[in-house]
């Protein structure tokens, strides 16, 4: 069902992971089965069109290479109806990974987390240096995956932040120079998406954590290799993991927030190590 709203009928198209599908093609028929108006997106994945005649129209949504998605407009006296974000699925299902090893290329992938600061805004930081392994099995259940952070990376952008950031406050990193993850088992959580169960060590601390991945596809690379691409997120909190600093400004809000969202983009290269040139 449908939100109105005046000047045309509005959808944003997507990819399962968020991106922008900027070929795609709206059309519109109305109940009898004409075609009342056909509309390409925009290059940032958004179509917005003329106003319609009142009534109950049925929107089908395509592009190459993504199977066809249809919806429901009801379109009221203003001319307008908001899709909202349409979803389109890869064509012929997702064709998983080849089996065997891949490994992760730190060169195209990012470890990020975003904390909350003073209840306001958000502070964005990644590690830059890391590494690990994806073992990819016939079952993709028993697939798993290890990977290594150094703590003292940590890079917000801001000199201070960091070292305070790397000190016994927060990471700790003269300590605790590692932070590990290593998966205990993987679960289906809907189409190209699944839950990666697994233990964490951070600050010294082991601690069961849930990734929910995404898999967004595979492909050839300029180098004769092929490359997979992963994106996960999950939420930490901070006392789970010793890590208990806590000043409080006025109100009683705290200067950096309980909870960290971690978020991973990964681009993986078949074979046991990295091309000499990626």
């Amino acid at each position: 069902m449908t939100t109105t709203r005046a000047g045309g009928l509005r959808a944003r198209l997507r990819t399962k992971d968020g991106w922008a599908v900027p070929h795609a093609v709206l059309t519109v028929t109305d109940m009898a089965g004409r075609q009342t108006l056909r509309q390409e997106a925009s290059p940032e994945g958004v179509v917005a069109t003329d106003a319609l005649a009142p009534g109950t129209y049925t929107v089908i949504v395509t592009a190459v290479g993504y199977a066809p998605v249809a919806s429901t407009a009801i379109v009221s006296a203003s001319g307008g109806a908001d899709l909202g974000s349409l979803v389109l699925a890869r064509a012929g299902g997702v064709e998983l990974p080849p089996p065997g090893p891949w490994t992760i290329d730190p060169a195209h992938s990012t470890v990020s987390a975003v904390a909350q600061h003073l209840g306001l805004t958000s502070v964005h930081g990644r590690f830059k240096e890391f590494g690990g392994r994806v073992e990819v099995a016939e079952n993709p259940l028993a697939s798993s995956v290890e990977a290594v952070i150094e703590a003292s990376s940590i890079d917000t952008g801001h000199a201070m932040r960091d070292g305070h950031l790397r000190s016994a406050d927060f990471l700790d990193v003269d300590v605790h120079p590692k932070i590990t993850f290593r998966s205990t088992g993987i679960s289906p959580a809907g189409e190209a998406r699944w839950t990666v169960h697994g233990e964490l060590v951070l600050h010294g601390v082991a601690r069961p954590v849930d990734l929910d991945l995404s898999y967004l596809g595979t492909g050839p690379d300029p180098w004769g290799g092929v490359r997979a691409s992963f994106r996960a997120t999950t939420e930490l909190r901070r006392e789970d993991f010793a890590m208990n600093y806590n000043q409080v400004v006025q109100a009683g809000i705290a200067a950096i927030g309980a909870t960290l969202r971690v978020e991973l983009d990964i681009q993986a290269v078949r074979g046991e190590q990295l091309p000499p040139v990626a």
